[in-house]
């Protein structure tokens, strides 16, 4: 039986070798920045100050950073809260200063080049200890998520998917976190929300290219595992093109038009889904193809009828 023809032809599996050493090269670099470098958590994970101040106009943000910057305040969080004139803004923690004379030295940065009239509405710390639980619960987090994905995969696939799946997305959150480390971006809950989000975009082209392998084993049996897979992959291919053109049109807009809040958000995805198509491709199936994956992994096992051995002897 001949493969099923396809649009596309692309020998997937003869870069296989190339696409693993690329892999593990880029995945010896992120895991040396990150244990090195380490990551630049935000205000979310390492505590600090938090003001909120009031305009009579819309505030201008990106005046209030410059102004604030200027004044010495490098790391800060600005964004509007609630309306375009009332404004948060959260400060790095600042050693042997109390939080009133913060919050008088950033009001006073904020007047001295404004005619405005600005309220000081409130003054909160946020400590260190709540920055350490964000931390841990945001990692036990994607340890729940890629365990769930295990045992999902395991459950409406085979064991041998489940693993090449969940070694894609290690590989896709991995490079992710690696990217911040050696670019030394703002690692915030919103860069977590879409760590989050990578594993499950990266999961839902997988599952879509192992849905394809599966059908294409049961209907290719006397072709090699090999040659299936990469059938499948050119037959999907088109699909995960045009799904990851769609996704980073809306992550550019998010990126170049969303604002600096948004900006870490809108860089992580970025990163994740073209990771993650890549490793759609080149990691999933050939996890899979490395532990052995063949046909008979996939056929549904034989029940054997009540009375068959009767009848047999009759």
């Amino acid at each position: 039986m001949k493969i099923l023809k396809s649009d596309l032809n692309i020998d997937f599996i003869q870069y296989k070798k190339p696409a693993t050493i690329l892999s593990a090269l880029v995945l010896i670099v992120s895991l040396a920045f990150i244990s090195t470098k380490g990551l630049n958590f935000g205000l979310d994970f390492t505590g600090g100050t938090l003001i909120e101040v009031g305009y009579q106009q819309d505030a201008d943000l990106n005046k209030i950073r410059t102004d604030l910057k200027s004044a010495g305040f490098e790391k800060t969080v600005v964004q509007n809260f609630g309306t375009s004139k009332d404004v948060i803004i959260r400060l790095a923690p600042i050693v042997d200063k109390k939080a009133s004379k913060i919050g008088n030295e950033v009001l006073a940065a904020l007047k001295k080049n404004s005619e405005e009239v600005i309220e000081l509405r409130r003054i909160e710390f946020v400590g260190a200890s709540v920055g350490e639980e964000l931390t841990e619960q945001g990692g036990l987090a994607i340890l729940v998520a890629l365990i769930g994905i295990l045992i999902y995969v395991s459950l409406r696939f085979e064991w041998k998917f489940a693993l090449g799946s969940v070694a894609a997305l290690a590989h896709d959150v991995t490079i992710t976190l690696g990217l911040f480390s050696v670019l030394q971006r703002e690692f915030d809950l919103t860069v977590l929300a879409a760590i989050l989000a990578v594993i499950g975009y990266s999961l839902n082209d997988t599952i879509v290219v192992f849905d394809r392998i599966r059908e294409n084993f049961l209907k290719l049996r006397k072709q090699e595992s090999s040659a299936v897979v990469n059938q499948s992959l050119n037959q999907t291919l088109s699909r995960t093109i045009i799904t990851s053109l769609t996704t980073l049109l809306v992550l550019l807009a998010l990126f170049y038009l969303g604002g600096e809040t948004i900006h870490g958000f809108a860089t992580a995805l970025i990163a994740g889904v073209l990771v993650g198509t890549y490793s759609s491709i080149y990691v999933a199936s050939n996890v899979a193809l490395a532990l052995g994956i063949t046909k008979e992994d996939l056929m549904a096992p034989e029940i054997e009828k009540e009375g068959a051995d009767q009848d047999a002897l009759m």
